[in-house]
Formats: C-alpha cells, sequence, structure tokens
C-alpha cells in the first residue's frame, strides 16, 4: 500500500470554509476512488489551525490518478489560498501491517 501524509497549516480566518473543502475531498476520495482506502483528517492536538492528512492508496499510480479527480482539483482550487504554509507531504510504503490485511474505509 501507498501512504501519504500531509501537514497543512491554515489561516485562522479560512478554517471553517478550509474544513469544508477538506472533508469535501476526503468524501469524494473515499467514495469515489476505488483504490483510495483510507483518507484521514486530523486535527492537532496543539494547533487547530493544523492538520494532519493520512491517506492510504493500493498504489503510488492510485495517488497519482488522485491528483485529477475533480474533488481533488476542487480542493485546490478554493484552498490555495488559505493555507499559512506550503504543505509538507510525505509519501511511503507501508511495511506493516502487509497489503492484504487493508479494507476499503467505509
Amino acid at each position: 500500500m501507498f501512504a501519504v501524509i500531509v501537514k497543512v497549516h491554515i489561516k485562522p480566518q479560512h478554517k471553517k470554509e478550509f474544513l469544508d473543502a477538506m472533508l469535501d475531498d476526503g468524501r469524494g476520495s473515499v467514495q469515489k476512488e476505488p483504490a483510495c482506502l483510507l483518507f484521514n483528517v486530523v486535527q492537532d492536538q496543539a494547533d487547530s489551525n493544523c492538520l494532519h492528512l493520512y491517506e492510504v492508496y493500493r498504489d503510488a499510480a492510485a495517488f497519482e490518478a488522485h491528483k485529477s479527480t475533480p474533488h481533488f482539483v476542487r480542493w485546490v482550487e478554493t484552498t490555495k489560498d488559505w493555507l499559512a504554509k506550503p504543505l509538507d507531504i510525505a509519501t511511503g510504503f507501508h511495511l506493516f501491517p502487509n497489503d492484504d490485511v487493508w479494507q476499503k474505509q467505509g
């Protein structure tokens, strides 16, 4: 499995709109992308204007396909001026758990 971990810093004055757009993208990812198994949005405990995204795709190609979906493109365009800092994106391959135990998020 291919994992994507993103740290997002939001401008405080745009937090509500950003969260609405972020949740729309997350729902679109798990509902409309068969190869997106997991899309979690976590608010940082110490900084409520910081989010951590954790996404799992079947492979890197599925993540590349994600970046051209209508919900993702809409999210990028809608939120680009609401970021306090550039996105901090890390990617990698799961070592544990094994690929055969993953199920699609419901």
